[in-house]
């Protein structure tokens, strides 16, 4: 059965490539979508990607995907740590959801070591880098069509 999922990424990871190089590294933001898709493409599964830098716009995509989308993986950048509003939609969500993030989040600043994201997350993938989202395509592939 053919599916359709999403990657969602969340404010400043439309910079992936051109900011904190040292931390994110040079993948782009575009570099990871095509992962993704390639990743999934072997499942039967089609991505849809979605990036806002506004916290609403993330909120309405992730409401508008109950009903039509098996999963999404989602980077919610800084606001995996204080956005409650993207925390409560994805709550609401009834698909499955994967968290990623390219670094370590566990080690660095102390106020990202908590993800308000991952208590509505099946899984959360840190550190990675950009392996990481394809990770996160392969274990979403498996809880959908298992």
């Amino acid at each position: 059965m053919a599916h359709t999922i999403a990657l969602l990424h969340g404010p400043n990871l439309n910079l992936l490539g051109q900011r904190e190089v040292d931390i994110y590294g040079t993948t782009t933001e575009a570099d990871l979508v095509a992962r993704v898709e390639k990743a999934a493409a072997p499942h039967g599964l089609t991505v849809e990607f979605f990036q806002s830098n506004h916290e609403g716009e993330l909120v309405d995509f992730v409401h508008e995907a109950r009903g039509r989308l098996a999963g999404i993986i989602v980077n919610g950048g800084a606001l995996s740590h204080y956005g409650w509003s993207l925390h409560d939609a994805l709550a609401a969500y009834d698909g499955v959801v994967i968290e990623v993030h390219l670094s370590n989040t566990g080690k660095r600043e102390a106020w990202r070591h908590t993800s308000v994201l991952t208590p509505v997350s099946k899984g959360t993938i840190t550190g990675l880098g950009p392996d990481g989202y394809e990770f996160a395509t392969e274990a979403l592939a498996r809880l959908i069509n298992d």
